[in-house]
């Protein structure tokens, strides 16, 4: 499921998976943003993360990276330090599904933000 979305995504996608322990996210190239999914955070609707992600692009921002955290969720640094808390309801989802879900949600924010009826009609 996360293939089929990443293919349909226009925006240029990596996915990175650490191991259980250890492992390190490459460096940014260029100056980022951090979105944190976290059962605590942000209960958005489809239009509103669209909107968010359409803001940071036209204010220049190349890249965006969304983290999901281990068993054990994220710290409060982490938190602190994101810019966005992002939660899919405040159940706690397998990484697998909160992968397709993520995926889905970024390829429904293309469609909104350039005028798709995807979003309508999905």
């Amino acid at each position: 499921m996360v293939a089929r979305y990443e293919k349909r995504l226009t925006w240029p996608i990596k996915l990175t998976e650490l191991p259980e322990t250890g492992g390190r996210v490459p460096e940014p190239q260029s100056p980022y943003k951090t979105v944190l999914l976290d059962e605590r955070g942000k209960d958005l609707p489809s239009e509103d993360l669209a909107a968010i992600l359409g803001r940071w692009r036209d204010d220049g921002m190349r890249e965006c990276r969304f983290v999901l955290g281990a068993a054990d969720g994220h710290s409060e640094d982490e938190r602190r330090e994101a810019d966005l808390l992002l939660a899919f309801g405040r159940a706690t989802w397998p990484h697998l599904l909160a992968r397709a879900m993520l995926a889905e949600q970024l390829y429904r924010a293309t469609t909104i933000l350039a005028g798709h009826p995807y979003h309508r009609s999905g």
